[in-house]
């Protein structure tokens, strides 16, 4: 099962790795005529409704596998206004053959001579809002023929995540969508397809299984700016951590602010305030009295985490007892999102929390905390996984090959280089993910914070080679983030 979101990332890893979308969307066209020629004799009349997109596209494709039928593909809408490069090509590909189409600019145009089978290629799963015209009036027609109706990955008009008709609501209670025999979806099935009233068919096009495994540049779609939001909406990050080190909560305050938090506080020993603050005229620095964080804070660290989305606790903190202390009073108390890195690590397991809490040990510091680890990458995914479904976090465990998990699902991620092994790597990681989790979840926070941390260590690599160190990080995110 997979969700249209991951779906559209899933296909640009896919992409990434390699595989074209114009070949995955040959795979996807084969699938559909396969489907038609499972229910039609050669020589049926098939009825191909085609949008302006890549689900369009698929039907292109499947057009051209139909050539014992009488098959006519019905763009709805100008050849000019198709939206991709690969559909584009394949409509063209149409008329060079000598397939015969039809453009519809108005629903008025659209009329069925009964045909056999009709394929629905209008919308795809991305879609929202109710149907518009021409697509309405090719729905209302598809569903009033007496012909065996294909839908191409979804129904149109249907939200494949729930099976619900989009654009529904009060003000649109019955919303038209076109009522599909059959589906045809691609690589996996969507989850909203199972309530529907049809037969559906899971196509395997081709996408490899590290497009799914390994993090990508697909990944990062999830990661987008509304255009009207205001300060403040896209993420307020306290790291909570210094003492014995200064440097440590500053690398991981600026890698905040350039994964894209809006805000991001402070809180440290007084000692090392003024310290903080020079690093970077953009934080925003809390003093603690003393030179150490201790249980006499947590209240304090409580009231300013409680204006925040995000605690990134642990860089520089030390690892005494008073350290440890705070560590598990203030995780005792706090029923918020949180990142744990460096000596905040330890005390997790011990700690009966309600915050849902993003821990990030490299392996050393996993088998500390009481996880174990391998040397086979799969043996040594499991082991995270059990271990994280054992604990009721989010792991990130750092290595050649970081892994993801929440327990449940597991991610990989290949990006970094061996010059990451110099010291504050690990807290420009823990403040990006800490500016990621506060906008989205904690899985996919903690996924794409690795694979940008690992992209901004390679472009600083491919620079200073292995004399990198961890302030080259956070002003290289910006563009990792940006990676295609």
């Amino acid at each position: 099962m997979i969700t249209t979101d991951r779906m559209a990332a899933v296909d640009a890893n896919a992409a990434a790795l390699g595989v074209p979308r114009k070949q995955l969307m040959e795979s996807s066209g084969n699938a559909v005529a396969r489907e038609v020629r499972a229910i039609a004799d050669p020589g049926a009349t098939i009825e191909l409704f085609c949008g302006r997109g890549n689900n369009g596209g698929d039907a292109f494709v499947a057009a051209r596998f139909l050539s014992e039928y009488d098959a006519t593909v019905r763009l709805l809408g100008r050849p000019e206004s198709i939206r991709t490069e690969i559909a584009r090509e394949n409509w063209d590909a149409l008329e060079s053959a000598e397939i015969p189409t039809e453009t519809v600019s108005d629903a008025a145009d659209l009329a069925l001579d009964d045909p056999d089978v009709i394929v629905d290629a209008m919308l795809g799963t991305g879609a929202t809002g109710a149907l518009r015209e021409p697509e309405r009036t090719a729905a209302r027609l598809a569903n009033e023929s007496d012909a065996a109706v294909v839908a191409v990955d979804v129904p149109s008009g249907i939200d494949a995540d729930t099976g619900e008709p989009t654009g529904s609501g009060d003000a649109n209670p019955d919303p038209v969508h076109v009522e599909a025999d059959r589906v045809v979806t691609f690589h996996d099935e969507k989850p909203g397809l199972s309530a529907l009233d049809a037969d559906v068919t899971v196509a395997d096009i081709g996408i490899p299984a590290a497009a799914e495994r390994f993090t990508g540049p697909g990944d990062l779609l999830g990661i987008a700016r509304d255009p009207d939001s205001h300060k403040g909406e896209n993420g307020e990050v306290l790291v909570i951590g210094g003492g014995p080190y200064a440097g440590a909560p500053s690398l991981s305050a600026r890698s905040a602010l350039r994964t894209g938090a809006d805000l991001v506080r402070v809180a440290c020993p007084e000692t090392v305030a003024r310290t903080v603050q020079g690093y970077s005229a953009d934080l925003i620095v809390r003093g603690l009295p003393g030179d150490r964080i201790g249980p006499a804070h947590v209240d304090r660290a409580l009231a300013l985490a409680d204006g925040n989305d995000v605690v990134v606790l642990g860089p520089g903190l030390g690892d005494g007892d008073e350290a440890s202390e705070f560590v598990r009073e203030f995780l005792s108390r706090y029923d918020g999102r949180a990142v744990v890195d460096a000596d905040a690590l330890r005390v997790v397991p011990e700690v009966d929390t309600d915050a849902g809490l993003i821990c990030t040990p490299h392996q050393g510091e996993l088998v500390g905390m009481g996880g174990e680890t391998a040397d086979d990458p799969d043996e040594r995914a499991e082991l995270v996984r059990a271990f994280a479904d054992e604990i009721g976090h989010t792991l990130l465990v750092k290595g050649a090959t970081d892994v993801v998990t929440d327990g449940d699902a597991v991610r990989l991620n290949r990006t970094g280089n061996p010059g990451m092994t110099v010291g504050g790597t690990g807290d420009v990681l823990a403040g990006a993910v800490g500016a990621l989790a506060a906008v989205t979840s904690p899985f996919e926070a903690t996924a794409v914070g690795a694979y940008v941390n690992g992209l901004a260590g390679d472009a600083a690599a491919e620079e200073m080679g292995y004399g990198l160190v961890a302030t080259d990080l956070p002003d290289r995110i910006p563009e990792a983030m940006r990676d295609e």
